[in-house]
């Protein structure tokens, strides 16, 4: 089965051609990365128009309000950040994590009221652009002292970590050191990450900060993959991938252990992995913090991106435990990413795993829309593979509804004895192809938290569209990214310059397959130019990685932004306000006995019908990234809400009286 796998990923470049043909999207002749439009033709292919007469059939029948749009605004939004991607995703292309791609953070780091953002990339510099208001940004990167180039970056998490208002900034990277980034005020940063001895260099990708003791610091959890270089350095001094890189799992000795770092409030972190019990070897991306228990402390859901996820639960703020089984029997094999919410309106916390990997042992068309909706097929999958067998395993995304504590009272199939969620993917309609990772909120504003599921493969596949997933009351899902312009991209540009290799007589490259490939009467349609000089211009699909919701315009609705792989970023800005009335309370909390970020709280906003609307502030944005982000809350038709209760993070249960004008940010002090 590894054989098997490898060949699907790498064969992709040989199928290329025929995706190509078939596909008649616009490419983007002679752009660069970071220009996506650059000599493009305007034209939509064949399938995305079949798809986009589908979502608006489903769409006129649905309960959700859909008649609204989303446009690409990057171009007077100031943004001039590109991500860039390291060799091994490119002109020495191999099926290895790089392809996983990097994380995009948001925060208000300079205490201004507007949010700013962080872009990650691997080569290059990563970015902090301030938001200037009315959906414009300014570059700070250099002033903030966040200039550092090449550092092969993955993800970030916003934290506040000494209690001082101002949200300090971590990022992983691939053996390049983690970084720690005190917020010194007025958008300015420092390097701590040596005296707060947070310095291990590794496979690190997702963070998070959390307060697992209860004693109001907020500690912090890094994800390690796994090994999958080599100690040879390419281009920009990133690590080279290992061949079999895919095959990881298989490998006990390539195992990194996560890492939890609790917070010891004189300005370090000590690891306490093993002094609590979590220590976890599985190839996690990215992790989240869920109350599956509802005792008010943080227990950690770890996803895997090959193999079991694992539940680690919190006991008495001192130790964790895996408690997996007992919780989830079942879960994705390929996990990427997940966010914590209440999808069905009944006051408990749901989840919502993305699953990558799995749809990698299956290769779909682009036009099969309903091969997408599927899982893949279980048995396509062979037990070398699965060093645990398969039992406790799924091969797609999962969404688990919470059914209660401790018995699991009407727990659907395949939810053992004990457990309190049911897994509802299916019947919800929440199946994707090719996910990083979910953002969740209320894209609508009538009270029901909706999905943007980020997609794609690039270089060497076809295109993949990403998602948009409007709530119907809690009932199912509406596939709608066609019908509110997120789908087709900005031009229809679906394709790009990836790379150049060397392909002349004394090129570098000359003895790749790439050259090879390009030096092929039928080169052109399989997305390769080469000149007289012998350079070939690789084309490659476009792609998402990351992105985050949130009032970008300060218009009261709610837009997105993306980091794509290897390219300029998306500015989605939504026309919600400016076509409905819109009613909406955005929460800001402050926490004093519990950590001053209030990581960890529970908000139910009750409308006066009596309607509970329950978020949890768990920072958790998009793909390997968390923000500090005031919680939305979407009010439907109504115009107030009655009542706001919270529960903090050190337990204590707090509740304003209304009625609650909307239409306004409330900053809320925990008594």
């Amino acid at each position: 089965m590894a054989r098997r796998v490898l060949s699907v990923l790498l064969l992709a470049a040989a199928c290329r051609s025929a995706d190509t043909a078939a596909d008649k999207t616009a490419t983007a002749g002679g752009a660069t990365a970071g220009d996506a439009t650059a000599g493009a033709t305007d034209t939509t292919a064949a399938w995305m128009l079949t798809r986009r007469d589908q979502e608006r059939a489903m769409a006129s029948s649905s309960v959700a309000l859909h008649d609204f749009r989303f446009t690409d605004a990057l171009a007077s939004s100031g943004i001039a950040f590109v991500n860039q991607m390291v060799d091994d995703a490119g002109r020495t292309y191999k099926a290895v994590h790089y392809d996983h791609g990097s994380g995009l953070c948001a925060a208000d780091v300079d205490g201004d009221g507007r949010t700013d953002v962080f872009f990650v990339t691997q080569r290059g510099s990563n970015g902090l652009y301030k938001n200037a208001g009315g959906g414009r940004f300014t570059d700070i990167t250099a002033a903030a002292g966040l200039g550092a180039v090449d550092q092969i970056g993955v993800g970030c998490a916003f934290g506040d970590i000494d209690n001082d208002g101002r949200p300090d900034l971590f990022v992983t990277t691939v053996r390049h050191g983690n970084h720690l980034f005190h917020n010194d005020g007025g958008g300015t940063f420092t390097d701590i990450t040596s005296r707060a001895g947070v310095t291990h260099s590794g496979h690190s990708s997702g963070a998070l900060f959390f307060d697992y003791d209860g004693d109001g610091k907020l500690d912090l959890f890094v994800t390690n993959v796994g090994r999958y270089t080599t100690n040879d350095t390419g281009a920009g001094g990133y690590y080279i991938g290992v061949t079999d890189a895919f095959m990881g799992h298989l490998h006990p000795d390539r195992a990194e252990a996560s890492i939890l770092y609790r917070n010891r409030g004189d300005g370090r972190f000590e690891d306490v992995s093993r002094q609590t019990g979590l220590v976890d070897k599985s190839w996690s991306g990215d992790a989240s913090i869920i109350d599956v228990d509802d005792d008010g402390r943080p227990d950690l859901y770890l996803t895997n991106m090959q193999g079991e996820n694992h539940l680690w639960r919190n006991d008495g703020g001192t130790r964790f435990r895996d408690e997996t089984a007992r919780w989830f029997p079942r879960t994705p094999f390929g996990a990427m990413g997940l966010k914590v919410f209440d999808f069905n309106g009944d006051g408990r916390l749901d989840l919502f795993i993305t699953d990558m990997h799995s749809d990698m042992i299956d290769m779909i068309d682009p036009a099969d829309w309903s091969g997408k909706a599927r899982k893949t097929n279980a048995a396509h999958v062979q037990d070398g593979m699965l060093p645990t067998g398969r039992a406790h395993l799924m091969f797609g995304n999962a969404l688990f509804a919470k059914q209660g504590v401790g018995a699991g009272a009407g727990a659907g199939a395949g939810v053992g004895a004990g457990a309190a969620y049911a897994e509802v993917s299916d019947s919800m309609g929440v199946e994707t192809y090719w996910p990083w990772g979910p953002s969740v909120d209320d894209l609508n504003a009538d009270g029901w938290d909706d999905i943007f599921v980020s997609n794609s493969m690039n270089f060497p596949y076809p295109y993949a569209t990403n998602d948009v997933f409007l709530n119907e009351a809690g009932q199912h899902f509406l596939p709608a990214a066609f019908t509110l312009g997120v789908e087709p991209r900005r031009g229809s540009v679906t394709q790009q310059d990836w790379f150049v290799a060397q392909c002349g007589p004394n090129g570098a490259d000359r003895d790749s397959k790439v050259c090879q490939n390009c030096r092929q009467p039928d080169a052109a349609s399989s997305g390769c130019r080469m000149n007289a000089a012998g350079e070939a211009t690789m084309m490659a699909s476009r792609g998402t990685r990351s992105s985050v919701m949130f009032d970008v315009d300060g218009d009261g609705d709610l837009d997105i932004i993306t980091n794509e792989f290897n390219a300029a970023p998306q500015v989605l800005l939504s026309n919600l306000a400016a076509t409905h009335t819109v009613h909406w309370l955005s929460l800001h909390l402050r926490g004093t006995a519990s950590n001053r970020q209030a990581v960890g709280a529970h908000v139910t906003v009750v409308l006066a019908d009596g309607r509970r609307l329950v978020k949890v502030n768990d920072g958790q944005s998009g793909y390997l990234s968390h923000s500090d982000l005031p919680l939305y809350f979407g009010l439907g038709t109504a115009d107030a809400a009655a009542s706001i209760e919270i529960r903090w993070p050190s337990g204590k249960k707090q509740v304003i009286g209304g009625p609650i004008a909307g239409g306004k940010r409330i900053e809320v002090v925990e008594p």
